[in-house]
């Protein structure tokens, strides 16, 4: 037992010198001081003899210094020893490359390829050997090979990412598309990869490439897969309603119903603000959904009938959810519908009072605490427009006690802490957000570190805290949705406490109101406002963000918003919007692949 126990305590007491010598080795050898580094290496290997960390850093080591002829001599033995190991015919010729002996080199290359004929189980490992000297031509050669050699050698992949570095993008695509066929398991994967290639673009070169290609291919073989990858390119691009159609021809084909991919459809439009075509697909489910799915897509209808809506469409949009409510009447599914009905009525039609009935006759009707929750939720909130706050805030802290630890739980305290700072109770909103800094939903955590910073900030200059009340009365109108009022406000506020901590706030609050009015040169104005003289204050990138976005999507100034995108790159990059920025600012630059 002890002859055992001092066996164990060598072994492991020379792997530990072999670790710091090879350690050494390495730092030497990265701050170029080769000989040292060739040194320690060698130490390593007269202990360890079958190390391939330390035979490739001597190998390594003397081309560094030059020493070819000595590193051919120990590659050559390499092989002698184990002549069935290619990969070393690839060395070797590495090194006659680094001696500008290309042709000799590529003799080797040639000869690493010719012994897959006899052992093709070996084209992995002589395609990376080619891929550490970034020999993609050789690599792409040697992958074809084996699967020639060896359809199910499952080398298909390996081929595929070298056909993307080598920027062959047509090869890349058919054989990403081969695979898919072949497994459909490669559809993620794919769809992931393609992704490095695919612009907004639709005119790019990868994009066409990519549509003509499957176009091709459907024409041939209606698979629904290529459909699907067609329905996700059109979505790269933007274009909702050819994606549509895709996803149409999927839908028909299926032996199985399924409309959730198009309903997914509608929630990716309407969260690009592309509205109209939201619209649309719904109305397509809507005339194929089957009764259990038409509740569904109808209140989803609605909720964008009423984003999009104007003043003169109300009446109309009103009789479409009594009509909705009534073909579904008595059924509790319809719960969500009426909660939004709601909503609708206080917010939009101006029927406050009937709003209120219909919400709180409705929860006499619900029957688990999650729907009496969100019914009380919504009750809350018409209840905050109306300014009574004492109410609301009673109201949200009962469905903090009946949902626990519960997402909504979190929103209602959140709300607890915004009715108070509109009611001008800053100190126990204060309280409320300091918990909320903490929550588990980052969205709720980011909203409250906002709040909280608006109030610390313009309480430390201002104990009387007046500009911040002002601040906090024409946040409460734009959450009334009477922005014109609220934009006065913020104009009032302005010039009473010009240079005042509050101003930027002030600024960023009414440019977002002109942009909800639709008044964007005004809405410019104070953008570059802040820039100008906040620029390194918290809502500096928020603003250029929204400026470039301006520029982009409603002034039609593309170059000035790739301006102000490249503005977010060079001086915000821990930005919330820095990757967004970085891929808008590549696309109008005009750049092919992301």
């Amino acid at each position: 037992m002890r002859f055992f126990i001092l066996i164990l305590s060598i072994f492991l007491f020379s792997s530990e010198i072999n670790g710091q010598s090879l350690q050494l080795a390495q730092n030497f050898f990265d701050k170029g001081e080769y000989e040292k580094a060739l040194s320690y290496y060698k130490k390593t290997l007269k202990v360890a003899g079958d190390n391939p960390q330390a035979y490739f850093g001597v190998i390594s080591s003397l081309q560094q210094l030059e020493r070819f002829d000595e590193a051919e001599t120990l590659l050559r033995n390499r092989l002698e020893n184990s002549p069935q190991n290619s990969g070393i015919l690839i060395d070797i010729g590495h090194n006659f490359a680094l001696q500008k002996a290309e042709a000799k080199a590529e003799e080797y290359y040639q000869k690493a390829l010719e012994a897959l004929a006899e052992n093709p189980r070996q084209a992995f490992g002589i395609g990376m050997s080619f891929e550490k000297y970034s020999l993609l031509d050789f690599a792409a050669k040697a992958y074809q090979k084996a699967n020639e050699l060896m359809p199910n050698a499952g080398l298909e992949l390996k081929l595929t990412r070298i056909y993307g570095e080598q920027g062959k993008l047509q090869e890349m695509f058919e054989s990403y598309l081969n695979l898919v066929i072949k497994d459909e398991k490669y559809f993620p994967y794919a769809n992931r990869e393609l992704g490095n290639f695919i612009t907004e673009d639709a005119t790019a070169e990868p994009n066409v490439l990519l549509r003509n290609s499957l176009l091709k291919r459907l024409q041939a073989d209606p698979n629904p897969f290529y459909n699907q990858i067609l329905s996700w390119l059109y979505v790269q691009q933007k274009e909702y309603i050819k994606a549509l159609i895709q996803e149409k021809a999927i839908y028909k084909r299926a032996a199985v119903s399924n409309l959730n991919p198009i309903v997914d459809l509608v929630y990716t439009a309407k969260r690009d603000d592309d509205l109209e075509s939201a619209k649309t697909i719904t109305n397509y489910l809507i005339e194929e959904a089957p009764q259990s799915f038409k509740l569904r897509v109808q209140q989803l209808k609605l909720s964008l009938d009423v984003e999009t809506a104007t003043s003169a469409n109300y009446d109309e949009i009103e009789e479409n959810f009594r009509s909705v409510i009534e073909e579904h009447k008595g059924s509790v599914e319809t719960i969500p519908l009426q909660i939004d009905f709601g909503r609708f009525l206080a917010f939009k039609a101006e029927k406050v009072a009937e709003a209120e009935s219909l919400l709180k006759s409705l929860l006499a009707k619900a029957i688990n605490n999650y729907d009496k929750s969100r019914i009380k939720m919504a009750i809350a909130d018409v209840l905050v427009l109306q300014q009574k706050f004492n109410e609301a805030l009673i109201t949200y802290t009962q469905v903090q006690k009946m949902l626990k630890n519960d997402q909504l739980a979190q929103d209602a305290q959140f709300k607890v802490a915004k009715t108070s700072y509109y009611k001008g109770d800053f100190e126990w909103a204060q309280t409320q957000l300091d918990v909320l800094k903490k929550s588990t939903s980052q969205l709720i955590a980011n909203d409250a570190m906002e709040l909280s910073l608006l109030i610390k900030d313009n309480s430390l200059e201002d104990s009387t805290q007046v500009a911040l009340k002002k601040y906090a009365h024409a946040d409460l109108l734009s959450y009334q949705e009477k922005n014109e009022q609220a934009i006065t406000k913020l104009t009032e506020l302005l010039v009473a406490h010009k240079g005042e901590k509050i101003e930027d706030e002030a600024l960023f609050k009414q440019a977002q109101l002109y942009e909800l009015e639709g008044l964007y040169l005004l809405a410019e104005e104070n953008y570059l406002s802040i820039l100008s003289n906040y620029g390194d204050d918290l809502l500096a990138d928020n603003a250029a963000w929204n400026l470039a976005e301006l520029y982009n999507n409603q002034l039609n100034l593309p170059e000035k918003a790739q301006q102000y995108y490249e503005q977010i790159l060079f001086n915000f990059e821990d930005s919330i919007y820095f990757i967004e920025a970085r891929k808008k600012y590549r696309s109008l630059r005009g750049d092919s692949i992301e």
